[in-house]
């Protein structure tokens, strides 16, 4: 089965970092786009950072550019998030998920993992 395990949330203060992984498994990883969303109480389901499965640059949300880095190791199966000088309208649950080869801005995701809470304080 898919499956797509976040993990590395927690309280930081702000200013703070924090790195996020994404560990995948069950299906050819390097074939996928992983993107990274998050979504605050209240609050709609918001694009983070998008890592494509091939050529081409990663995309990153306006809220968070020059501040968080998204990668990938796929000899370990793994997307990470580097998100620095974190602000409290950071505070969210970050999901990570999975979607087609073409889909370059993480617009069409297929597969959903469980999300992992990021709390910032001020």
């Amino acid at each position: 089965d898919v499956q797509l395990q976040a993990s590395g949330g927690g309280l930081v203060q702000a200013g703070g970092s924090l790195r996020l992984s994404c560990a995948a498994s069950g299906f050819t990883f390097d074939d996928y786009v992983i993107g990274w969303f998050r979504q605050a109480p209240g609050k709609e389901r918001q694009g983070v950072s998008c890592m494509p499965a091939g050529a081409g640059d990663a995309y990153y949300g306006d809220s968070v550019k020059g501040r968080f880095t998204i990668s990938r190791d796929n000899a370990k199966n793994t997307v990470y998030l580097q998100m620095n000088n974190l602000k409290p309208e950071d505070t969210a649950t970050y999901f990570c998920a999975r979607g087609g080869w073409g889909n370059q801005f993480c617009t069409d995701m297929d597969s959903w993992g469980n999300g992992t809470l990021v709390t910032v304080s001020s």
